[in-house]
């Protein structure tokens, strides 16, 4: 970009609609297309010109020349910072229409896909304290505002929240978070307050160095709680923490701790200790119990994820004859809560602790019907493997955010369940997928289901009907 379009001020810039990432989009007086955070459509602002990128601009607001009747105020201080939540500041319905309106406007432009039937997106019934999991990370370089910089004091520079928007290296601190029960708040404020006082270490993401790197707390619908501290290295204060968690909250039943000296938190390839209570705990959805322990996924929205498995359930329509195939698994949900309406279940998913539980939630549930299997989808999804263990009359899929290789869907394809449900977070890749599948499946139906107010994320339940003669 040249210098001329660095820094160039546009003015009465209006906001028209909300892009990828939650990204709102502006229009200039003489054509121009510019990104910005913190804008709702309908805002009319002035903006400056920070970088050009594939045609179209990076810019941030100067002023509000007109505020959209779409906007509402934040609840949450640390809104504009923090990159937790985008869209607090617009009204819930306003969300929700742009929600639906992008995975539309993906599905029509990389699919070239339009269902049959779409029914209304499914709002969320709660828009605060939703989240059973959160995840929050230690810093030694807390983010200061620029007031902050200004005043040219000093400031403890020790962080315990989530991310700046866009920075991997600098942490806000967060005083009061609303996306989780709010004894998640106590607990992790609690924590910091015993960790400065103790004058022990926080993590510096650039050197890789300091005792406390990573905090992971986990409530079910039930109020169980678990929470997974990571360190960088070895200590005696670790024990000292976790004491202090243990003897400070009664309602705690899993304490867990990792030592982690990767450059990343990422703690699937590392050993998870137990220190107190349960190294599981138990969630309650759709009349089962399911056991989830640090590693394995769960719908981070159990309210919501009870609706979406009946939408599953609703849109499949099994009968006491069908061999279902639960493929990316995960422990189990899905499937175990067909199980009772199908012949059997075969399930996959490449993590081995989920299959584990899958197997273990299989016992605790009384369910007979349902086999488990660990590995690569690539790799165990083979004839032989549908040979032994029978052909799937019916299927579901819920892949991750990379959606499914080219080559798994081929083999579904040759399968020939009758009827396929496509459970999705990424409607960008269910579009790519789906313009595979199209070929030999009608795309039979579609419901939105927002899992994640006040972010631009959302599910997608897809019904696929085999197409007679092919």
């Amino acid at each position: 970009m040249s210098k001329r379009e660095s820094n160039k001020i546009l003015e009465n810039c209006k906001v028209i609609d909300i892009a990828d990432k939650g990204k709102s989009v502006a229009r200039s007086k003489s054509g121009e297309i510019v990104f910005l955070e913190n804008a709702v459509p309908g805002d009319v602002v002035d903006v400056i010109i920070k970088r050009k990128r594939k045609g179209t601009f990076i810019g941030k607001i100067l002023r509000f020349n007109l505020k959209s009747k779409e906007r509402v105020k934040p609840l949450c201080e640390h809104f504009g910072v923090c990159g937790g939540c985008k869209w607090q500041n617009m009204n819930y319905n306003s969300q929700l229409f742009y929600k639906e309106k992008r995975v539309h406007e993906n599905l029509s432009r990389i699919g070239k896909i339009k269902p049959k039937t779409v029914f209304p997106i499914l709002a969320s019934k709660q828009i605060y304290y939703y989240r059973n999991k959160m995840e929050y990370s230690f810093s030694n370089t807390r983010w200061l505002s620029e007031s902050e910089i200004k005043s040219k004091k000093k400031f403890t520079r020790e962080a315990l929240g989530l991310h700046k928007k866009g920075r991997w290296d600098k942490i806000v601190d967060i005083k009061k978070c609303h996306l989780q029960d709010d004894i998640s708040n106590t607990i992790r404020n609690g924590i910091k307050k015993f960790a400065i006082e103790s004058q022990v270490d926080f993590f510096n993401p650039y050197k890789n160095e300091g005792l406390l790197r990573n905090l992971m707390i986990k409530i079910t619908s039930t109020n169980d709680i678990m929470v997974l501290i990571q360190f960088g290295f070895k200590s005696d204060f670790i024990y000292k923490l976790l004491n202090f968690l243990k003897n400070s909250f009664e309602n705690i039943n899993s304490i867990l701790y990792v030592i982690n000296t990767k450059p990343n938190d990422s703690i699937y390839d590392q050993k998870v200790n137990l220190f107190y209570g349960r190294d599981y705990i138990t969630e309650k959805i759709c009349g089962l119990r399911f056991k989830i322990n640090a590693k394995t996924f769960f719908q981070t929205n159990s309210t919501q994820a009870e609706k979406l498995f009946y939408l599953v359930k609703k849109f499949l329509e099994p009968s006491k004859n069908d061999i279902l195939y639960d493929l990316y698994s995960g422990i189990g949900t899905i499937g175990q809560i067909l199980s009772k309406d199908v012949k059997k279940v075969v399930g996959i998913d490449i993590v081995e602790d989920s299959i584990n539980y899958a197997n273990e939630n299989s016992k605790l549930n009384n369910i007979s019907n349902t086999k488990y299997f660990s590995g690569d989808m690539k790799d165990i999804f083979t004839q032989a493997f549908i040979i032994e263990n029978g052909k799937p009359t019916v299927s579901i899929v819920n892949p991750p955010r990379e959606g499914i290789d080219k080559k798994v869907i081929e083999k579904i394809i040759d399968t020939k369940p009758k009827k396929i449900v496509y459970v999705s977070c990424n409607s960008s890749t269910l579009a790519r997928d789906l313009f595979i599948f199209q070929k030999t499946y009608e795309i039979s139906k579609l419901q939105t289901v927002d899992m994640f107010p006040h972010t631009s994320h959302v599910e997608n339940v897809v019904l696929l009907k085999k197409l007679i003669n092919v």
